[in-house]
């Protein structure tokens, strides 16, 4: 199961007060149906390929304001031959939508009135609905954060990010196919929009799948930087020992002095130790105790001296 599956089906179970179960039942109203005049007069038909949100709607509609519906599943032509789930109500079309805040003297309305939402739990739970109808969620192993609510007009798109920055969720807007797409990118705003909706449970996994990842994430850059520095001690090495090795061989490592003497012979006896390993050995080997940036220092003095007399020779 997806996790956006996972979060549908948890948010589809909570018990609501009738407030809020109102305002849950407006959203998905709203997004997943159309109304149409037949024969017999006003048709809503919700449709949803998710059998999770219609169960919802049949339950939220019994719940509150029940009226007479047919139930059927039709399969898509296309590749996927998905099931789509159509709701049909026939009975007192237009009160429902008035009850629910989507229909006014003036015909259908962009968004529902504002006392379907006034109350900030209702505010939740509108947003539940929101996602539970055309929502989608990224499960956070994934290569980035992404949470989103398609939604069909730019003014209920709005309405809906107006909502969101009432807890603080900063969403933006995009369009995609003809639709409007509510949208947060941020780890924190995902977390907080599972809080705000009820997802509890899928916000404690996707908290812990975020901490995982991000564990990871640290590791492997942990690890790069250490190769990284591994790799210039390597080179920083190599090239001491290459440079005592030439100065040896033309006669002037024999004009420096014992202590830088003393280096150039550690260097070759260990030529892939770091600094800190080499001052253990110098401390072994001459009784003498040394830092690294005497090391250190003694080492770029013996590099500067034979740049020095390479620079002689070649001019």
């Amino acid at each position: 199961m997806s996790f956006t599956k996972e979060i549908k089906q948890e948010i589809a179970y909570n018990e609501l007060k009738a407030c809020c179960a109102k305002a849950e039942l407006s959203a998905l109203i709203k997004l997943t149906s159309s109304l149409s005049i037949s024969s017999r007069g006003f048709e809503l038909v919700v449709k949803s390929e998710n059998p999770t949100t219609v169960k919802r709607v049949a339950f939220l509609l019994k719940e509150l304001y029940p009226v007479e519906s047919t139930l059927a599943t039709y399969q898509k032509t296309n590749l996927k031959k998905n099931n789509v789930y159509h709701l049909t109500i026939v009975d007192e079309v237009i009160p429902l939508l008035e009850f629910l805040g989507l229909y006014s003297a003036n015909g259908l309305l962009n968004y529902p009135k504002a006392s379907v939402v006034m109350k900030n739990c209702c505010a939740r739970a509108y947003l539940a609905g929101a996602f539970l109808a055309y929502g989608a969620c990224n499960a956070p192993n994934k290569t980035n954060y992404h949470l989103e609510l398609a939604i069909n007009d730019e003014a209920h798109a709005n309405f809906v990010i107006k909502l969101m920055e009432r807890f603080n969720l900063a969403a933006k807007l995009s369009q995609r196919r003809g639709k409007f797409i509510v949208y947060l990118k941020k780890a924190d705003d995902i977390s907080d929009f599972l809080r705000c909706i009820g997802a509890h449970e899928s916000l404690m996994n996707f908290e812990n799948m975020r901490i995982n990842r991000d564990f990871k994430n640290s590791l492997v850059r942990l690890n790069n930087c250490e190769i990284a520095n591994d790799m210039k001690t390597m080179q920083a090495a190599n090239n001491q020992s290459k440079i005592i090795e030439e100065m040896m061989a033309d006669g002037r490592f024999d004009k420096l002095d014992d202590k830088l003497k003393a280096v150039c012979d550690l260097r070759l006896a260990f030529p892939d130790y770091s600094l800190g390993e080499l001052c253990k050995e110098y401390q072994k080997r001459y009784g003498q105790n040394i830092s690294r940036s005497g090391l250190n220092h003694r080492l770029n003095k013996i590099i500067a001296i034979y740049e020095k007399g390479d620079a002689h020779e070649q001019s």
